[in-house]
């Protein structure tokens, strides 16, 4: 099903709509949650969330892109649980590396996800990925925003894992630039 059909069965309150989204976003929705939480159940919970806050969303919203809104409630339920998960302990996995990553762009202090909810910064990161290469931001996402690992990443894009730590290290720095350094956050 088209994803305008499935948005139009969610104005109408049809529940059929919810299983059109299972169907189609089920597996895209799950990777992001399990690459984030590392955890099968978690990441189960955080689809089905997903599925109920789309519902209780659309109306009033009407997203031109059904899966980026989706991956964007996925991720956002699924960080949140991280958050909850992890609150005063340092765990295994790609998310602590992550956010050590992305350290050095935020203000002392303040937490990266406390910074990415602002909405002047993530406008500004609109902005600035826009403005890179399509590889660069390409790498930067699949990073940053659906927590693949480096060797993922070289292995989907072709390049080496040197590569992909070089274009993230050198994006990173661009953004810290680019957000005017650690006093304009």
């Amino acid at each position: 099903m088209q994803d305008e059909a499935i948005v139009n069965l969610y104005w109408s309150r049809d529940e059929r709509a919810i299983q059109h989204t299972d169907e189609k976003y089920h597996i895209y929705c799950h990777t992001i949650a399990d690459r984030i939480l590392q955890s099968e159940g978690d990441a189960e919970e955080c689809v089905n969330d997903t599925w109920l806050r789309a519902w209780n969303t659309i109306p009033p919203q009407k997203p031109s892109s059904l899966r980026l809104f989706l991956g964007r409630i996925t991720r956002n339920l699924s960080l949140d649980r991280y958050r909850r998960l992890h609150a005063d302990k340092r765990g295994g996995g790609e998310m602590p590396l992550l956010l050590e990553e992305l350290s050095d762009c935020a203000t002392e202090g303040d937490t990266v996800f406390e910074e990415v909810h602002k909405n002047e910064l993530a406008e500004k990161l609109r902005h600035f990925l826009t403005d890179l290469p399509l590889r660069d931001r390409t790498v930067f996402l699949r990073r940053y925003f659906y927590a693949q690992a480096v060797n993922e990443i070289a292995r989907q894009l072709g390049i080496s894992e040197n590569s992909v730590s070089k274009i993230l290290s050198r994006t990173r720095g661009r953004l810290k630039d680019y957000l005017g350094g650690e006093d304009r956050l």
